[in-house]
């Protein structure tokens, strides 16, 4: 619960609770779980306290996740619940049901039938109703006859968590001289033990993963119940490499990501609370398991932005999984093919090993990438892919190789409005605009989920069929691509075609198998996906990331489109990416035309470094938001009145936020910039406890702000 620190309870005589327990406690009316995070001597104790009801009959929390979990609070300004909640999410799961076996009792039927006769026979063992049925070719009328003769009895059993049993000791692929010596470093920190992190620094193809699980391996064999963490910051790629980790060691690692379902969460919290569960793969809320003995956390594409998490309880999960492993006395690797600038910068201090992979592994080559300028060759009138794309498209198609056409924007057009009085459609409670999606005919906010039909006249003006699409999204490029490209198999692939992790499984499967000659893509397939047959990348709008700009968007927009361009050429066949741009003369774009990742760091950290951004100091966000915009006007005058006075703190705003409206909350900002000596976590606490938030307003801290809407 949301509560500022741990209440103390009376321990019942006999009950004997200990550290990391789960306890049934009054709360008020009610009896709530809780978990014991200390246990001292209470006597003379100047109040009577309250007794514990019960102990919980659940694992344990181990108390390095605990102590994680009190440091992730500390370090978030935020309530120790918040993340306790986070650790404990399995646990609301519910288990999965017992299986229903079938026995037979030795009782006889009033009528043996040849049929009857081979059910009695297999069922001596206990089996469920349909491997029974099937081992006696009978349907399941002749069992429930049985069952209602009493000649078959009905069990339900429990099953014990069993995972998939590792074999660590099989050797990997042959690995070449730089991914050896990365390889092999990684395994002497694991071997070593204690914290120790290192940057895994490597062109896209250059193997990374292959090096990665060598120190997976000796992770596994460091300890009869050591485990190793795998952060990856989408969904769409835990299947790609749950692949490669059930080839390398013969069983499936556990997944943890919104997808599994309730009971499949259950088992792999208990599985990971009871150490059967060796190795985990899953998104950033894996972070907060309860594990026994972690040897190793991997943070692949630790770049991502998606690894911060922006409502609830915020992280970075990068970073706290640094701080874990510090925690654990562990070892982390941190691997991408383009870190972010405070990773770099601390493998500059020393802070981390830095290890290069500076080639791809075996005959692939980087791909060539091209800047087409859309101010010389611009698309035709209500079209979206320039000439030069189009004509390198109709090449690659007819050699028989794949295209990749990446656009980050979901659905038909990210914008509708109104020819007759300019009207643009939003939804009703939030400045967001509304996403035509013609798949499904509806308009869509990405931000709140609201959604309603396509009206066929302006809710405003009431103008008949005066509604236009303006922009593209993927769904919009792929009705292109289909006019230009008739016979070929198109697919597209973003969060609104493809549901959960079996759809993921199946479209990339599709397109590594070459059944796919053009794919529309969003971000779930810029990075991370191995397509043999891949050979043209095609940008629609490289500029995407650069507009609305905030201290991250040059990076953000080298970091992605290096990844795109990166999926083009990874085998054998020659790659090649297209860039298509407005500002080809953006120091974004001629670093990645010249692919110079050196040039481009060197100039975003000196222009960090004078504006003392981080790496170089820190951030943090107040977002203030209320229903009534007088009060939330008056109360931010009020907070920014009686913020502390301290050097090295620089306070900006109040001001409206860029999305000032989200369901119905009006939104005002702060950001607060220190410099590294600086207490942040303390400053904000302080100014916070100075103006207590009236009714309806709530205050929320950001430390280490990614999105700045």
């Amino acid at each position: 619960m949301p509560l500022p620190e741990a209440f103390d309870y009376a321990e019942p005589e006999g009950l004997d609770l200990a550290v990391g327990d789960h306890v049934a406690v009054p709360l008020g009316p009610r009896a709530v779980r809780g978990v014991v995070t200390a246990v001292r001597d209470g006597a003379g104790g100047n109040r009577p306290l309250k007794p514990v009801l019960d102990r919980i009959d659940d694992p344990v929390m181990p108390a390095s996740t605990l102590r994680f979990v009190e440091w992730a609070a500390r370090y978030s300004v935020d309530a120790p619940g918040q993340p306790l909640a986070m650790a404990l999410r399995g646990l609301r799961a519910p288990r999965p049901k017992p299986v229903k076996l079938l026995r037979a009792t030795g009782a006889p039927p009033g009528r043996m039938t040849p049929a009857r006769e081979r059910v009695l026979a297999a069922a001596v063992t206990p089996m469920t109703p349909a491997d029974l049925a099937e081992a006696a070719g009978v349907s399941s009328g002749v069992l429930k006859g049985l069952i209602d003769e009493k000649s078959l009895e009905i069990l339900l059993e429990t099953r014990e968590i069993n995972f998939d049993d590792l074999d660590w000791t099989s050797p990997g692929p042959v690995l070449n001289d730089s991914q050896r010596a990365a390889a092999d470093v990684l395994v002497d920190m694991v071997h070593e033990g204690g914290f120790q992190a290192a940057l895994l620094d490597g062109v896209t193809g250059s193997g990374k993963t292959e090096v990665y699980l060598e120190a997976v391996a000796a992770a596994l064999a460091a300890s009869p119940e050591g485990q190793v963490l795998v952060l990856l910051p989408e969904i769409a790629l835990t299947q790609a490499v749950l692949a490669r980790f059930t080839t390398r060691f013969g069983g499936a690692p556990v997944e943890w990501h919104s997808a599994v379902p309730p009971p499949l969460r259950r088992r792999a919290w208990e599985g990971v609370a009871s150490g059967k569960a060796r190795i985990v793969v899953g998104a950033r809320s894996a972070l907060f398991l309860p594990y026994r003995d972690l040897k190793l956390i991997v943070v692949d594409e630790e770049h991502d932005g998606s690894f911060k998490q922006e409502e609830g309880f915020i992280y970075q999960a990068r970073d706290m999984a640094v701080a874990r492993a510090h925690i654990e006395k562990c070892a982390i690797v941190l691997a991408s093919a383009t870190p972010s600038l405070e990773t770099i910068w601390n493998a500059r201090q020393g802070r981390y090993r830095w290890l290069k992979l500076g080639a791809r592994h075996g005959a692939a080559q980087l791909p060539d990438v091209d800047l087409i300028d859309m101010r010389q060759t611009p698309p035709e009138t209500g079209r979206w892919l320039s000439p030069p794309l189009v004509e390198a498209m109709v090449e690659t198609f007819a050699r028989g190789e794949q295209t990749l056409l990446f656009l980050n924007r979901r659905g038909y057009a990210p914008l509708v409005l109104c020819r007759a009085c300019g009207e643009r459609m939003k939804s009703p409670d939030s400045d967001s605009w509304l996403v035509e999606h013609r798949y499904t005919g509806r308009l869509v906010c990405h931000l709140t989920g609201f959604s309603m039909p396509r009206p066929d006249k302006c809710p405003h003006c009431g103008a008949k069929d005066s509604l236009v699409s303006i922009g593209p999204g993927v769904e919009r490029v792929e009705e292109e691509v289909r006019e230009l490209f008739p016979q070929a198999r198109v697919a597209v692939f973003s969060s609104d075609t493809v549901f959960d992790a079996d759809g993921a499984r199946s479209l990339i499967a599709t397109m590594a198998a070459g059944d796919i000659d053009v794919l529309v893509a969003t971000q779930a397939a810029a990075k991370g996906h191995d397509f043999p047959n891949l050979t043209l990348v095609g940008v629609v709008d490289a500029d995407l990331g650069l507009r609305g700009g905030d201290l991250r968007a040059g990076e953000r927009t080298f970091q992605l489109l290096a990844q795109a361009s990166g999926r083009a050429g990874r085998r054998d066949r020659p790659g090649r990416a297209l860039l298509q741009t407005y500002a080809p003369d953006h120091p974004v774009m001629e670093a990645l035309a010249a692919q110079d990742r050196d040039a481009f760091i060197e100039a975003e950290m000196e222009a960090r470094e004078l504006a003392v951004l981080p790496p170089f100091g820190r951030l943090a966000a107040v977002i203030v938001s209320g229903p009534d915009p007088v009060a939330l006007e008056a109360y931010v005058r009020l907070l920014a009145s009686v913020a502390p006075n301290a050097d090295g703190v620089d306070i900006f705003g109040p001001a409206d936020a860029p999305l000032a409206l989200i369901r119905g909350r009006r939104r005002k900002r702060f950001l607060v910039r220190a410099d590294r000596t600086v207490d942040l976590q303390g400053f904000l606490a302080a100014w916070r406890a100075r103006a207590r938030p009236p009714g309806a307003i709530r205050v929320v801290l950001d430390v280490d702000p990614y999105s700045f809407l």
